[in-house]
């Protein structure tokens, strides 16, 4: 990890440590030493919920408990967190021992989501509610903005199968185009196919479901686009 890796995902966040060893913690897997960032991600676990509880609430004046509830799982589960965290290039500043550098640990979900909300718990820590606050809503509105209430809870393969079956079209077809890896930690490319429209795409993921679930919501994405 660099200083300049450092300074490029406080410039992305948004926000400039005070105390860069909070930063340097919460980048810090436990593989790597005993002063890790899991006490800064059960930390940032809290904030975040709070937040995104507080940012739901208000952009969704009509939306009952369950509803906001569901929405609040999806932004705040390990996918969700992982992809947004591959945004901000947290991977390339991880310190991880050599056992999860081998096993490709700087690109896992699991890794970069539970590194993104110990980076919240330290700006919690190194300057209060507020820059915590500011950090979120400035990495989560998009995401916010984006949400249809409609499709609370449905992951990418129900979505594209109903849309389709809604219309009449045949449902879409996936095909394993390839298993790279060593057995403990594998990476999938599946192809989803929807002959109607004309479209194939590809997703990857460290099962088949997942990547079946990354193609599907390509596909989805063009269809509804």
């Amino acid at each position: 990890m660099t200083n300049q890796t450092t300074f490029g995902l406080q410039r992305l966040i948004g926000y400039n440590f005070y105390n860069q060893a909070l930063l340097t913690q919460a980048l810090t897997h436990r593989s790597f030493g005993s002063s890790n960032n899991e006490r800064l991600e059960f930390l940032g676990d809290g904030v975040l919920n709070f937040i995104i509880a507080s940012q739901l609430y208000l952009a969704f004046p009509k939306l009952d408990e369950g509803d906001l509830s569901r929405l609040r799982a999806h932004l705040v589960k390990e996918p969700t967190l992982g992809e947004l965290a591959l945004t901000l290039n947290i991977g390339e500043a991880l310190r991880l021992g050599e056992g999860e550098l081998k096993s490709g640990g700087w690109r896992r979900p699991s890794v970069l989501a539970d590194a993104l909300e110990a980076i919240i718990g330290a700006v919690f820590l190194d300057a209060g509610f507020d820059a915590a606050e500011m950090v979120v809503i400035k990495l989560f509105t998009p995401l916010i903005e984006k949400i249809d209430p409609k499709s609370i809870g449905k992951d990418p393969k129900s979505l594209l199968q109903e849309y389709l079956q809604s219309k009449k079209i045949d449902v879409p077809s996936y095909e394993v185009l390839a298993i790279e890896g060593e057995a403990h930690c594998q990476t999938f490319r599946v192809e989803c196919k929807v002959a109607k429209f004309n479209i194939t795409t590809q997703g990857e993921g460290t099962s088949r479901r997942n990547a079946e679930q990354e193609a599907a919501k390509l596909a989805y994405q063009q269809i509804t686009a």
